[in-house]
Order: C-alpha cells, then sequence, then structure tokens
C-alpha cells in the first residue's frame, strides 16, 4: 500500500546496495505518476493512460491489464485478494487480484487522486477501505463489497491518502484543517487549524501526525491535544511531498528543489539534500538510506548520516511517483511513460 503501512511512515525494512542496477522497465502508454505496490513477486501500478498494471517483479512481465475511463494516478491497496484503487473518473475500482476482472466499484462526485489505506472493523470481523476524494469526501467501504459504511464531508479537496493510528484516521484537506476522525462511528473528533491547503498525505506515529502545506510550513501536530506541537519554516516554497517518520527524524521533499531531514521531537533541520528540480515524490527510508525522486528526473540515494548523495539514476521526464521498496527491489515509475525496477546488480 501507500507508504508501506497504514501509518504511512514511508519506512521499508530492506537493506540496498550502495548501487542500484536496472533490472527492468517497462513502457506504459502516459506518464507513470502512480505509486507502486508490492506484494508477492507482483507489482501493481497505475498509469495516466487509464490502466492498473500487474507486473512481474522478476522480469516485469505483464501479468494483466485493467482498463478504466481516466488516469490513475492514486497508489494501488491490495488487500484480501483485491488490487483496489480510485482513478481521476472518481471511481473507486476492486479489482481481481489474479485476473484484473472487476468485483465492485464505487462512483464518488469527483477525481480520486490519493491511495486508499485500510483498518480493522472494530469488531475485528472485515477490513474496511477508507479513500478521499475531491468531492470534499472520504469514504469508509467494506473491502470485499464496496458496501458504503460511512461517508464523512470536509470542507474542500481531499487530495492524499488518510492515515490511521490508534482508533483514528487523519487527513489534512484543502481547507487547510487536519481533520481526525473517530473510526468506529465516522465522526469528527477534531480539526486543527493548519493555516494554509495541504495537498500531501499526513504520517502518524502513536499521538504525533505530521504533514506539510502550500504556505511553506512544515508541522508536527498532537492529535491528542489537539494543537500544533512546532513548525518549521525555511524558504518560501510549498510542501506536496508527503513525510518519511523514523523514531528520530522526518524527511520530506519541496518545491525548493531539497530534501530535508528535521529532528523528529525539535523540527530543526539536520541536513538538506539538493536537487535540480522541486521535489513532488514522497521519501522512503531504507535502514542507512533514503530514496526520493526529483522533478529532474532522477532517483536518487541519499545517506541518512549526513545527506550526502549515494548513488542516482537519470530516467527522461519527472518523478513525481514515490519509491515501492520489497524483496531486495526499488520500483518507481517516471513521467516519461515508464516503471523501472531496481536491483543489486546480477553477477
Amino acid at each position: 500500500m501507500h507508504r508501506g503501512n497504514p501509518q504511512l511512515n514511508g519506512v521499508s525494512p530492506e537493506v540496498l546496495p550502495d548501487a542500484l542496477a536496472l533490472l527492468w522497465k517497462i513502457k506504459t502508454g502516459g506518464p507513470v505518476k502512480s505509486s507502486a505496490a508490492i506484494v508477492d513477486g507482483r507489482v501493481y501500478v497505475g498509469s495516466d493512460d487509464g490502466h492498473v498494471y500487474a507486473l512481474n517483479l522478476a522480469d516485469g512481465g505483464k501479468i494483466w491489464t485493467h482498463k478504466t475511463a481516466d488516469p490513475i494516478e492514486a497508489s494501488p491497496l491490495v488487500l484480501d485478494g483485491l488490487v483496489i484503487v480510485g482513478g481521476l473518473d472518481g471511481v473507486v475500482y476492486a479489482l481481481d487480484i489474479a485476473t484484473g476482472k472487476p468485483r465492485w466499484q464505487v462512483k464518488t462526485g469527483d477525481k480520486i487522486v490519493g491511495g486508499a489505506n485500510t483498518v480493522k472493523s472494530p469488531d475485528g470481523k472485515s477490513n474496511w477501505v477508507l479513500v478521499g476524494s475531491h468531492d470534499y469526501t472520504l469514504y469508509c467501504l467494506e473491502a470485499k463489497t464496496g458496501k458504503v459504511v460511512w461517508k464523512y464531508m470536509a470542507e474542500n479537496f481531499i487530495n492524499g491518502s488518510p492515515a490511521v493510528t490508534q482508533g483514528r484516521t487523519m487527513f489534512g484537506g484543502c481547507d487547510a484543517l487536519l481533520h481526525v476522525i473517530d473510526l468506529a462511528k465516522g465522526e469528527r473528533e477534531k480539526a486543527i487549524e493548519a493555516g494554509a491547503y495541504i495537498a500531501s498525505s499526513a504520517a502518524a506515529d502513536g499521538q504525533f501526525v505530521y504533514v506539510g502545506h502550500y504556505e511553506n510550513e512544515f508541522l508536527c501536530f498532537d492529535i491528542k491535544e489537539g494543537r500544533v506541537v512546532w513548525k518549521y519554516r525555511d524558504r518560501q516554497f510549498p510542501y506536496s511531498s508527503s513525510p518519511a517518520v523514523t523514531k528520530d527524524r522526518v524527511l520530506f521533499g519541496g518545491h525548493d528543489k531539497r530534501l530535508h531531514c528535521l529532528d523528529r521531537a525539535k523540527g530543526e533541520a539536520v541536513w538538506v539534500f539538493n536537487t535540480r528540480g522541486q521535489i513532488n515524490s514522497s521519501p522512503v527510508v531504507c535502514g542507512k538510506r533514503v530514496l526520493i525522486g526529483s522533478n529532474d528526473g532522477r532517483l536518487y540515494m541519499v545517506s541518512m548520516a549526513d545527506g550526502t548523495r549515494v548513488w542516482d539514476y537519470e530516467t527522461q521526464d519527472a518523478i513525481t511517483a514515490s519509491p515501492a521498496v520489497a524483496e531486495g527491489r526499488v520500483v518507481i515509475g517516471s513521467e516519461d511513460g515508464h516503471v523501472y525496477c531496481f536491483g543489486a546488480k546480477k553477477p
């Protein structure tokens, strides 16, 4: 799923070599802004050509594709034998993981650009799916059937994926609020002022939630107390990259072309890493390394210790998708229309 877990932490247990080799790439019919999901040797990813792709992780071979009405920019969620993903046509699709055939679909009132999240129902008997739409609504659906459990109405577009922690789900909206919702009831518990509209997904760890906004600030919220703990401000550029959160660091990209690494407790910069294009991609931490894409067309591997470049690879267009890391591989799409897979060099 998007960012690797329901908290959207963006941290992978994988340990990567210092230099990655291109193992394969496949061409789709449009830019690839969707971040991939990797499960059991398969890659699931959307493309602006309107297709959802299931690929073999080993060699990039197509297992199936499913055509939709509009581009797919959201990241797929793989759950209960289904690939669940929203499209710019406003539809949530649930596709059979083996065949790509539709099992159910739910029509919302506007486009969906954020990946779906999942949580157990309060009775523990079923899985729920959480997905936001530009119709201002967060939908809670039964995973197996698509039946609507509850709907929550915000005051503007919902762009990012909702995070899940401590029986709550939360998201930042274009209404400049961090919405905190009781999962069992589907009702607002709190709405905390952020100060500007939020385009990315928040990351949660316990009672603390982290996200940036379009008025050039990155914030840490305490959802238990309903307040902002700290604010980080650097240059006059927005933040639309979703953060990665480790036990002592928080990392995110900015329109200032830089990857920022902050001390999680204080909200102070530890280091920044410069790229040659604005960063809309979201970082993924893998041990002592962090991966990030940039609009300069490169995928970068950066040292967590000091923010120095370890490795990079240049594609032919901007990388706004985020890396997916599993089974020793890194998969990422580029707006050049390709899906790329990297790993250890073959002997």
